[in-house]
């Protein structure tokens, strides 16, 4: 697990409302992946070219809770690119108060499968 926060631009970055939280006051850890799954498909649908569709989440691993008004930070990169399909590794930051404090929260890899008009997988072409 790295903590270094990465330096490239963040994929996405919204803010935890007191909406998004769980029984124990923290924000829903469904949240966060699906803040996640939204910043891959971002990834995954400029590499591929056209629409994709989420088939797997893997070593998905909740390092620390995220808060109310935390400034979620979703960072990735392709790790993969196969016949038909997308590997997406994401890392999710927040940052903590006003003062701006960084901490790395979640990490995982999100595989995507490019779909054509109808559906149906499609190849994706090298670039």
């Amino acid at each position: 697990m790295t903590e270094t926060m990465p330096e490239s631009h963040a994929v996405l970055r919204t803010v935890a409302m007191p909406s998004d939280v769980n029984g124990a006051g923290d924000i829903f850890g469904g949240w966060v992946l699906s803040q996640m799954d939204i910043a891959g498909g971002i990834i995954a649908i400029e590499r591929a070219g056209g629409r994709v569709a989420t088939v797997a989440v893997e070593a998905m691993k909740f390092i620390r809770p995220v808060k109310i008004n935390d400034i979620l930070c979703i960072y990735g990169e392709v790790e993969s690119v196969g016949t038909t399909s997308i590997a997406v590794r994401l890392d999710a930051w927040v940052l903590r108060g006003y003062k701006g404090a960084s901490e790395k929260v979640t990490e995982g890899v999100f595989t995507f499968v490019a779909l054509d008009e109808e559906g149906k997988k499609r190849p994706i072409h090298n670039t």
